[in-house]
């Protein structure tokens, strides 16, 4: 079948390639000029569309069009199109595709020339922009010739640089992906050069000064104030020379930022291991894995190998080298990046009036200072530490045992590889939950359509799975959004959930289109994509998931509905652009669905008749909830101290701070040789900001127990205000207000305390 990536006008048929300044344009498009590199074959666009070559014979139809455009034939080998219809791109773009999808999604048939023209285009049309804004003279300034071009080449950018910087999270050709790589770093350092340009800077500022806010929207005077403040925080008030200093700075930590997280992607660490030394991983597992030359068998340290065997084999020494090479992934490279952006973020914030790095970041969060944020951490480490203590007496007596049944020395400590695998048996000797047998009853395909329906249900949403659209690679899919009642369509989701080699190693949600009102103004649907590393189906059985990763799928699922509900008018403020400790509120809240009879019953079934989870088991499971909370809880707070360490100092020792933190909080020895930082992708983009997980979990459970179960789970109109409410408000407004809103009174932590096993 002809797809018009394999032919030499594949950019020029998609028309928002075509044009650069897509979206921008203002009148009609007067002609576009298209060299042949070959002679080509002829085209057929859409069923409607026939283009041929002007070497063909002068007696064949050039082209047949049902828009009012005419074609005509040159004297040299191009064709000139004219057009007398179009005022902008859009209209053409979505021939090839559904509608309001404004890119061609099959991104592994472009080329490494293809990505560094598209992002060398970006470049100059956002810097024209600003340079026209920046020249303007103090009697020209105005909302149209000021701000509104500010507002509109963000949307632009922002739709066309995502998908750019997606690639070297997904596609499977090496060359594209760091082709992707290094664009990103050209944009990043648009990003930062664009937000040092005094000149526009001064002129939003006379703009607020001399015009104002009279007939602005509450968003896009928002969009003004945090623009000047935004400015100052990068130092716009300050000399040529500071200025200089404070982008080199920037560009610096962007660069070094890309690397570290590249790093990451293209890891492909694995540990050799015969068949007994993975006695107790699930057969299933050992069948399909890799075997090496020399006939081992090859375990990687992607999720489905690593969960499992650091859960479940009873070799000690198994989980030993596997959590060593874990924990060593990208060692000397990313601790050597890792120190030196730690050093550059804090010599920034200092040449910027600040303390420190987390000062700088905190401010324009929930929690205001690193003080605040200190105390969070103590307090709740401090009251958790009875439950740990608790805990831990029943890990070792569980692993004297386990020493006993499977012939190894019990040397009284819990060892840094036991905490996974103990854990693990205390939930299912405590709570008699196997995880094994519950695994059997979350087929892949089975909770991904229960998941699917609750949240249609719950939101009051309407979702259709996109066939025939050619995407980066077969397991993907693609889904429609609409409001289940107007039927107008709010976005589309990609689902990207199985691992393979250079793709995204985690489980994230990558915002690729945003939602809001594009330079013509009319409303752009947001495009949001899910990365996630589940297993495959087998010869056996299809992909079965672990109860963890039904949390996790629920959890990532919430953030596209964040991207997609949202309905501001800027990019600025859409979907998941809130403050930082409050963005996993509202996904940790819809996590509560996956421990409540009726939401896990609707995605559930067991894979071989389809029988529901049993009501004991189901029981167990719920009851669970709080297993090793002690433990769990305190590692979350070992990172987030870990994290503000990093960032309230300058030098650091990242192995040894972290290694220090851990001791302290948990009494266990992390193991030498490893510096788990050095592979922790959060110090890239949550810098100082990791507390935010148990941050946000205090407004989330305060959401979900105040209204959801107060008014029922399921409950369509407590949905649609959550919806209207928080989703679709982004970061238009504080995230305070929005919850005050919701909850209809200020938000408290009592809830939390009393999710954890705290409080009454």
């Amino acid at each position: 079948m002809w797809h018009p990536a394999h032919h030499p006008l594949r950019r020029l048929i998609q028309i928002n390639r075509l044009w650069p300044n897509r979206g921008l344009a203002t009148g009609p498009v007067s002609s576009v000029r298209v060299t042949f590199e070959k002679t080509p074959e002829s085209l057929k666009v859409d069923n409607s569309v026939l283009l041929r070559a002007p070497h063909f014979s002068p007696q064949t139809p050039l082209a047949s069009i049902p828009c009012n455009s005419l074609f005509h034939r040159s004297s040299s080998s191009h064709l000139t199109i004219q057009s007398r219809s179009l005022s902008s791109t859009r209209s053409l773009s979505t021939k090839m595709q559904p509608e309001g999808l404004l890119y061609d999604w099959n991104l592994s048939d472009l080329t490494p020339d293809e990505v560094a023209q598209r992002a060398q285009k970006i470049i100059e049309d956002v810097t024209r922009v600003y340079d026209k804004v920046g020249a303007l003279k103090p009697e020209d300034i105005s909302f149209d010739s000021c701000i509104k071009p500010l507002i509109d080449i963000e949307c632009v950018q922002s739709t066309e640089e995502n998908p750019i910087d997606f690639i070297q999270h997904s596609v499977p050709n090496k060359a594209l992906r760091d082709a992707s790589l290094e664009a990103s770093k050209k944009l990043q350092q648009l990003s930062v050069e664009m937000s040092m340009r005094k000149d526009v800077f001064e002129n939003i500022c006379l703009f607020k000064e001399k015009v104002g806010f009279e007939g602005l929207t509450h968003e896009q005077t928002r969009f003004v104030d945090k623009e000047i403040i935004d400015g100052k925080r990068n130092g716009l008030h300050l000399d040529d020379a500071q200025r200089e200093e404070i982008k080199s700075l920037k560009n610096k930590i962007s660069d070094l930022g890309t690397d570290f997280r590249s790093n990451l992607n293209e890891d492909t660490s694995f540990v050799e291991l015969t068949e007994a030394e993975l006695s107790g991983v699930p057969e299933d597992l050992v069948k399909t894995l890799e075997k090496t030359e020399n006939g081992k068998l090859k375990v990687t340290m992607q999720y489905p190998h690593f969960f499992p065997v650091t859960r479940q084999c009873h070799v000690p020494e198994t989980r030993r080298r596997v959590e060593q090479v874990y924990l060593s992934r990208c060692l000397e490279a990313n601790t050597k990046i890792l120190e030196q952006l730690i050093s550059l973020r804090h010599e920034l914030a200092q040449k910027l009036g600040y303390k420190n790095h987390a000062a700088y970041v905190q401010e324009l969060r929930m929690a205001k200072t690193p003080e605040t944020v200190k105390k969070f951490n103590a307090d709740l480490s401090k009251k958790l530490q009875p439950i740990w203590k608790k805990e831990l007496e029943e890990l070792l007596k569980l692993k004297e045992a386990d020493a006993k049944k499977y012939g190894y020395e019990f040397n009284g400590k819990l060892d840094f590889w036991d905490a996974r695998y103990l854990m693990t048996q205390i939930e299912e000797q405590r709570y008699s939950v196997d995880q094994e047998k519950l695994k059997e009853y979350f087929p892949l395909e089975k909770v991904t359509h229960g998941l699917l329906a609750i949240y249609q249900q719950l939101l009051g949403l309407k979702f259709s799975e996109c066939s025939g659209v050619k995407l980066w690679h077969p397991d993907v899919t693609l889904f429609k959004v609409q409001d289940a009642e107007s039927l107008d369509i709010l976005g589309y989701f990609f689902l990207d959930l199985h691992p393979r080699d250079g793709k995204y190693g985690h489980a994230a949600v990558f915002s690729l289109q945003p939602s809001c009102i594009d330079p013509n103004g009319k409303r752009q649907p947001g495009v949001c994509a899910m990365m996630a590393n589940f297993s495959k189906s087998t010869a056996d059985k299809p992909s079965l998931l672990n109860h963890g990763e039904v949390v996790t799928y629920f959890h990532e699922f919430g953030h596209l509905m964040h991207g997609l509900c949202s309905q501001t008018s800027t990019t600025r403020f859409q979907g998941l652009h809130v403050e930082r400790d409050f963005v996993e509120a509202p996904s940790q809240m819809l996590e509560n669905w996956c421990w409540h009879e009726e939401p896990l019953q609707m995605m559930s079934g067991h894979y071989k008749d389809g029988s529901a989870i049993p009501k004991e088991l189901l029981s167990k499971l719920i009851d669970s909830r709080l297993a090793n909370a002690g433990g769990f809880n305190l590692r979350q707070i070992i990172l987030s101290t870990s994290d503000q360490r990093f960032h309230t100092g300058g030098q650091v020792d990242t192995t040894k701070t972290f290694a220090d933190t851990y001791k302290e909080i948990m009494g266990i020895d992390v193991m030498s040789g490893t510096n788990m930082p050095a592979s922790w992708g959060h110090m890239v983009g949550y810098d100082a900001q990791y507390y935010g997980y148990l941050w946000s979990e205090v407004f989330s459970v305060d959401m979900f127990q105040t209204r959801f179960v107060a008014e029922g789970l399921m409950n369509p109109t407590v949905g649609k205000d959550y919806r209207t409410k928080i989703l679709e408000q982004g970061g238009s407004k504080d995230a305070a207000d929005l919850l005050k809103e919701f909850l209809g009174r200020e938000p408290n932590e009592e809830a939390f305390l009393r999710s954890k096993g705290l409080g009454k």
